[in-house]
């Protein structure tokens, strides 16, 4: 399941792709960085909002990963299932709150469950680049959670996702009984997504949809090499 992708470092794209996005920090919503940063379960995402009371879209910091309620600093889930999203908790409420969010993104990973020669099981990462360099959204869900300790609410998300396309079926998932992948929206859903066009829970859950059709490429991550030690 997808626990890591990259994306621009700066909305430029995202503005021209979209629509004037004001962020969360008050920086340059056009300017920064155009190098590829990588986000994983856990950290920070940039994930759109539409802000209804200011008429416009924002980008609002949020953590990879619905707090566990024994640890929130533990991410436990970090995915949300369509078949289920509008009904099963802790989604269904923001799901029906309208607490829908996008994040954008230019390639994913998904992991592919394979054996060491010991027979010890490990994950070897796929690479899934559609290689166009056009900005693509995931479908994501948030809410606040009340932190003990914590000064003011906290926001938090989980991504959608949906049955895997035959792309990632055939190669990264074809061991699995039940592939998954993120939930992709397209250009034109976004606005039904985020809610503010006015498009009610039924439409937002029809939106989430397999992409098929896809010329992708999949390819298997290099392993990093060990560092090695300085000597004492």
């Amino acid at each position: 399941m997808c626990g890591k992708f990259t994306a621009q470092a700066s909305w430029r794209e995202v503005v021209a792709f979209s629509q004037p996005i004001a962020a969360e920090s008050g920086g340059d919503e056009g300017g920064g960085g155009d190098e590829i940063v990588t986000y994983r379960v856990g950290g920070a995402l940039p994930v759109i909002v539409w802000d209804a009371e200011a008429g416009k879209r924002r980008v609002v910091p949020m953590r990879w990963g619905f707090p566990d309620p024994k640890d929130w600093r533990r991410p436990r889930p970090i995915h949300a299932r369509a078949e289920t999203v509008e009904i099963k908790e802790p989604f269904r409420k923001p799901f029906h709150d309208g607490q829908r969010g996008i994040v954008v993104f230019r390639t994913f990973n998904e992991g592919e469950e394979v054996f060491k020669p010991s027979g010890r099981p490990e994950t070897r990462q796929w690479t899934i680049d559609p290689q166009d360099g056009r900005p693509r959204g995931f479908a994501f869900v948030w809410r606040r959670y009340s932190i003990g300790g914590q000064p003011a609410p906290l926001l938090f998300c989980v991504m959608v996702t949906v049955p895997a396309n035959e792309l990632i079926r055939r190669t990264v998932k074809a061991r699995e009984d039940d592939p998954r992948m993120p939930a992709i929206l397209d250009d034109d859903a976004w606005a039904s997504w985020l809610g503010e066009d006015g498009a009610d829970a039924a439409t937002a859950k029809a939106l989430l949809r397999t992409m098929e059709g896809v010329n992708w490429t999949s390819a298997v991550e290099p392993r990093k090499p060990r560092s090695r030690k300085e000597p004492a």
